[in-house]
C-alpha cells in the first residue's frame, strides 16, 4: 500500500518507503532506493524526509558523502 500511495505522489508514503528501504523493514535494505524515496518526499517539503536525506549525505548511505549537501537538507528541514 505504501508503494501505491508513494507512486501517486503522497509524501508521507514516500517517506515511509524510504525508511523501509533504509532499515530493511519488509524489504531488502537498499540505501540508494531509500535516498530516491526520501528525495521525492523531501522535495515536497516533508521535513523528516529532508532531515533523513541530510543523514544519508552526511554518512554516505546510498550517495557519495557530501557534508555541504547534508547541511543544505538539514537547513530545509529546520525551516
Amino acid at each position: 500500500w505504501y508503494r501505491k500511495a508513494a507512486e501517486q505522489g503522497h509524501a508521507r508514503a514516500q517517506f515511509n518507503l524510504g525508511d523501509m528501504y533504509r532499515y530493511g523493514y519488509g524489504v531488502d535494505r537498499n540505501y540508494s532506493t531509500a535516498v530516491d524515496w526520501y528525495r521525492k518526499a523531501a522535495e515536497q517539503g516533508h521535513a523528516r524526509a529532508q532531515f533523513n536525506l541530510g543523514d544519508m549525505y552526511r554518512y554516505g548511505y546510498g550517495v557519495d558523502r557530501n557534508y555541504s549537501t547534508a547541511v543544505d537538507w538539514y537547513r530545509k528541514a529546520a525551516e
